[in-house]
Order: C-alpha cells, then structure tokens, then sequence
C-alpha cells in the first residue's frame, strides 16, 4: 500500500527556520521516499510501513531538538494517485 503525507510543521521556538529546514533535509536522505516541498508544506510518498517508519523517527527526532512542536499532517491512501 502506498501512502501520502502532508506535513506542516510548527516548531515553537523564536528560531523555527532551522529546525523546519533540518527536519525536511532529513526526509530528502531517505532513498526510498518521494519528497516534495512547497512553501507551507511537505509532501511525502512511499510505501506505507516505509513512510510511518520514517515519520515516527523523526518526529521524536524533532520533539528532541526543539523541544514544543506541533505537525499538522493529512495522511492519504495513495494506491491510485500518481505521485512521483
């Protein structure tokens, strides 16, 4: 099954910018995941098990370098959607 995220992600500290660029430049080192920014979200694609076990690690990821934060996502069954 393959899956889509959209990730908005606000991070509660004076210097956001930082730890937004650090959390999407994580999510462009995995091989396996479409990844596509825009300027108020990310999107990110791939196989199902593939995209949770990537989301979950660096949330936690981020929630330890920031400290406050908050993901507001949509999650999309992409099995029919042609996103590459």
């Amino acid at each position: 099954m393959k899956l889509a995220v959209e990730i908005t992600l606000y991070p509660l500290d004076n210097a956001y910018i930082g730890f937004i660029q650090d959390f999407i430049a994580r999510l462009n080192e995995e091989p396996d995941l479409y990844v596509n920014t825009t300027h108020t979200c990310t999107l990110v694609s791939g196989d199902y098990d593939q995209v949770m076990h990537v989301l979950h690690r660096e949330f936690k990821t981020t929630y330890q370098q920031v400290g406050q934060a908050a993901f507001v996502c949509k999650f999309l069954n992409a099995d029919n959607m042609d996103i590459s």
